[in-house]
């Protein structure tokens, strides 16, 4: 059990170090930087998506034959789903955005963006928690270091995403104090959902192909829905792409290597 506590807040520790970076920064990050920080961001969640969570949900089924792919064919739009409705109920506002989404409400844009943030972590929290749901089951298509590969590619992208956070609402007029905590409070619902969602999946184990997918959809859904916009907007550049790509190597390679 230690070892699965230590693997949920890993990513969450990824998130309060980035966020601490606004007591290190004299201004905002520039636009190709949050660009780039955002690509690579998106980068690790596809690969993460793709090796961690879809390819050994379709291992897990394999005694289906050809219908193998069914269950993550479900889980994953059941995700997608799922993170559309939140997108349409949760109120929030992104950072390139000027129009809130979601229901309509009375809250400030600081409390919006962090909403966007927490909703983002959301499938991440999940991700990590079936892993390592899988791992304590004990059903060996989840390893200890497949698991910790996950934790630490979605560490490395909250450590990017808990900077993208802070240093904005310290640009805004926040204090620096003020902007880590919100940046550390973004990250907070990944340790929870993570043991919320150990313990769940322990009592339906049969069940973890889909959930594994389920939480590929999600990701997949904020990748194309908040990620990519983000890391296009305004002036044209590739930087986005770049970084993109060397997320989604890097991660590849961590849950290869590691799993």
């Amino acid at each position: 059990m230690d070892t699965v506590i230590m693997g949920l807040m890993i990513p969450f520790i990824g998130t309060s170090a980035g966020a601490a970076c606004v007591f290190f920064l004299k201004k905002n990050l520039s636009t190709n930087i949050q660009r780039a920080l955002t690509g690579f961001a998106a980068g690790v969640m596809v690969a993460a998506s793709i090796w961690s969570l879809l390819v050994p949900a379709m291992d897990q089924s394999a005694s289906m034959g050809k219908w193998s792919f069914l269950p993550a064919f479900i889980g994953f739009w059941i995700g997608i789903l799922l993170l559309l409705a939140l997108d349409r109920l949760i109120p929030h506002i992104h950072r390139s955005a000027d129009q809130p989404e979601g229901l309509r409400s009375h809250l400030n844009k600081t409390s919006m963006m962090v909403l966007a943030v927490t909703l983002h972590n959301i499938p991440e929290g999940m991700a990590v928690g079936v892993v390592y749901a899988g791992l304590v089951s004990g059903s060996g298509v989840i390893t200890a270091s497949g698991a910790l590969a996950l934790s630490l590619g979605i560490a490395i992208q909250n450590f990017l995403e808990g900077a993208i956070v802070s240093t904005p609402l310290y640009a805004e007029g926040m204090t620096k104090p003020k902007s880590f905590f919100w940046g550390v409070f973004s990250g907070a619902v990944e340790p929870v959902l993570g043991i919320i969602t150990v313990f769940t999946v322990a009592l339906v184990t049969s069940a973890m192909p889909y959930l594994l997918a389920f939480a590929a959809g999600a990701m997949i859904y904020v990748v194309v829905e908040e990620l990519i916009p983000e890391m296009s907007a305004g002036e044209h550049s590739n930087i986005g792409v770049i970084a993109f790509a060397v997320g989604f190597s890097a991660m590849m390679a961590l849950d290869v290597a590691l799993g």
